[in-house]
C-alpha cells in the first residue's frame, strides 16, 4: 500500500478537479435505481456490493431500491492500495448460496473491467442463473475486456485517476460526496 499523509492528501483534493458534482451524483443513482427496479423488482436477487470501493455506491443505491433484495458482499482486488492493477486478489468470497440466484454485483468503478469480470464468472460457476452488474461509474477508453460492460452505469468520465464516492487516492477521499480528478 503506498503511504501518503493526510496533508498530501489534502493537498491533492485542492488541486483536483470536480468532474461529476454531488447533485450529479445523486441524479445518476436516482436513474440507475429506477433501471434496476424495472429489470430486478421481481427477481428476488442477491445484491453482492463489491469491497471497498462499492461500500459508498450500495450505501446510498440501495435505500432506493423498494423491492425484496438480499446483501451480501465480496472482496476482491486487483490494486491492493496500488494505483496499478495487479493479480486478482481474493479477501472474501459470498457468503450466500448463489446457485439459481439472480445476482446483481455493484462496483464502484468499471475501468479495465477484469475483476467484475473474474467476479462474475465465479458467480455463475456457483451456479447463477443471471449476473447483472452496476456500476457508479465508467471510464472511456478502449482498454477495456472485449465483451465486458455493466448493465446499469450511473456516470462516465475520462481516463483519469478519480476518486470520491467509495473510490480512492491512496486510500483517502472515499467519503467524498463528488467526483474529482487527480491534477496531472
Amino acid at each position: 500500500m503506498t503511504d501518503i499523509t493526510p496533508t498530501e492528501a489534502r493537498r491533492v483534493l485542492e488541486q483536483a478537479e470536480c468532474v461529476h458534482s454531488a447533485e450529479t451524483v445523486q441524479h445518476s443513482l436516482d436513474v440507475m435505481a429506477t433501471a434496476i427496479t424495472e429489470r430486478l423488482e421481481h427477481a428476488n436477487p442477491l445484491v453482492i456490493s463489491v469491497m471497498t470501493g462499492a461500500i459508498v455506491l450500495a450505501g446510498q443505491l440501495l435505500p432506493r431500491l423498494h423491492f425484496p433484495l438480499q446483501l451480501d458482499y465480496v472482496h476482491a482486488t486487483r490494486y491492493r492500495g496500488r494505483t496499478k492493477g495487479g493479480e486478482l486478489y481474493w479477501i472474501n468470497r459470498p457468503n450466500f448460496p448463489l446457485r439459481d440466484r439472480t445476482v446483481l454485483i455493484l462496483d464502484d468503478i468499471l475501468d479495465e473491467g477484469l475483476t467484475l469480470e473474474a467476479i462474475k464468472d465465479f458467480c455463475l460457476q456457483e451456479g447463477a442463473e443471471a449476473v447483472y452488474s452496476a456500476v457508479l461509474v465508467q471510464k472511456r477508453h478502449d482498454r477495456c475486456v472485449d465483451g465486458v460492460e455493466a448493465d446499469f452505469t450511473g456516470l462516465e468520465v475520462e481516463d483519469r485517476y478519480v476518486f470520491g464516492c467509495g473510490m480512492d487516492y491512496h486510500g483517502y477521499h472515499r467519503n467524498l460526496p463528488a467526483i474529482y480528478a487527480v491534477d496531472e
